[in-house]
């Protein structure tokens, strides 16, 4: 019997407390019961954010929340500027144009994220009503600056909409501070849950511009959202046994403190960073994200490391998409792990090269994973 651990980048793993919790008696929602439950999952999303803004909650995916900000939000009329350096940028791009808008689509190569100096040349053109930025892009494991971009965008009539799917409770995050009107998440990376539900946290900024849109959506118009939530309800039949997971997750969370989770994913990420090169491998992403770690297999290795390491390790990663299929793996820092899963990880990513046929010195690059992970708090 071998142990299976979850090293993707979602769905993570799901710590047991959380599990039990999701596992007790169900309830109705209409009743003081769950709009308590609610109300206070509401305001520990807030401190997660680091936003006074309410945090809306629908019974879905990252890309529900994604697609209920574009359809609700985004001033019509006007030009969207969309950062695609990876599958969920090209994602966003698509939804945008199912709702009709005009899309300034910015591809950028692999492993390279958009700049606040590109932003910042688009948008001083005018024409523009808002920006799509995939904050850490899961397919690339690349991370975007995000408080630059908001810099540009802040003090101007131009919406920021973050897709903060990989990177809310796995990097910093400062949603007021910054200057960012949506972010939008999924339940299933940083916050040790199921798939099941997406939550948007929405600006003043962002709400004034949305009372000119007539937006053409029925379950995702997240103006019915924000009028339950004032009464800490929903509009629609809720997943309640997920809410209920999510406040048990937020305590957790809350019980380690959100930043120093941050350095934790951090120094994580730089040990699986190290660990991988000192083994003669290399990083794909040329600006790392810390939540998701990318590797290019060596010469003679493809996606059947990725089959070994699960049936005889036990350890699940990621493979490549696109172009990159059967040419990289991804490793999961986010959520549920810590850096003895590192450590064990590694040595498996060692010993499975190894029974391929690559050149590998068994121990050195756990070793040099070591020595980063030796001041971890």
């Amino acid at each position: 019997m071998i142990k299976q651990r979850m090293f993707t980048p979602g769905p993570t793993d799901v710590p047991a407390e959380v599990l039990n919790e999701m596992a007790l008696p169900i309830f109705h929602h209409r009743t003081e019961q769950f709009r308590k439950m609610f109300g206070a999952v509401n305001e520990s999303l807030k401190k997660l954010l680091f936003t006074k803004n309410d945090v809306l909650t629908l019974a879905g995916s990252g890309t529900a929340a994604m697609e209920a900000a574009i359809g609700t939000l985004v001033p019509r009329g006007k030009k969207v500027l969309v950062a695609n350096g990876g599958k969920f940028g090209e994602r966003w791009a698509k939804v945008a144009r199912v709702y009709g808008l005009e899309v300034d689509e910015v591809k950028q190569e692999w492993g390279t994220a958009i700049t606040p100096e590109q932003v910042k040349a688009k948008i001083s053109a005018g024409g523009y009503g808002a920006v799509i930025i995939t904050h850490s892009e899961t397919s690339t494991a690349t991370v975007a600056d995000v408080k630059g971009i908001a810099a540009i965008t802040r003090d101007t009539d131009v919406l920021l909409l973050v897709d903060a799917i990989t990177s809310a409770g796995a990097l910093p995050l400062k949603q007021d501070e910054w200057g960012i009107d949506v972010i939008g998440i999924g339940s299933q990376k940083a916050l040790m849950l199921p798939p099941g539900l997406a939550l948007v946290s929405v600006s003043p900024k962002a709400w004034t511009a949305a009372e000119s849109v007539k937006a053409p959506v029925f379950y995702l118009n997240l103006k019915a959202y924000r009028k339950s939530l004032a009464d800490s309800d929903v509009p629609y039949t809720p997943a309640i046994t997920l809410i209920r997971g999510l406040a048990k997750a937020l305590s957790m969370i809350e019980a380690v403190g959100i930043e120093k989770l941050w350095a934790r994913i951090a120094i994580m990420a730089k040990a699986t960073r190290e660990g991988c090169q000192a083994m003669g491998l290399k990083v794909y992403s040329r600006q790392p994200s810390d939540s998701v770690t990318a590797i290019w297999y060596p010469p003679g290795v493809d996606d059947a490391f990725r089959k070994k390491l699960k049936s005889k390790y036990g350890c699940n990663v990621a493979g490549g998409q696109d172009d990159i299929t059967g040419k990289v793996f991804r490793v999961n820092h986010m959520g549920w792990t810590d850096p003895l899963d590192t450590l064990g990880l590694l040595a498996a990513v060692e010993y499975t090269l190894a029974e391929l046929g690559a050149k590998v010195e068994i121990g050195k690059g756990v070793a040099a994973a070591a020595r980063v992970l030796k001041d971890w708090a």
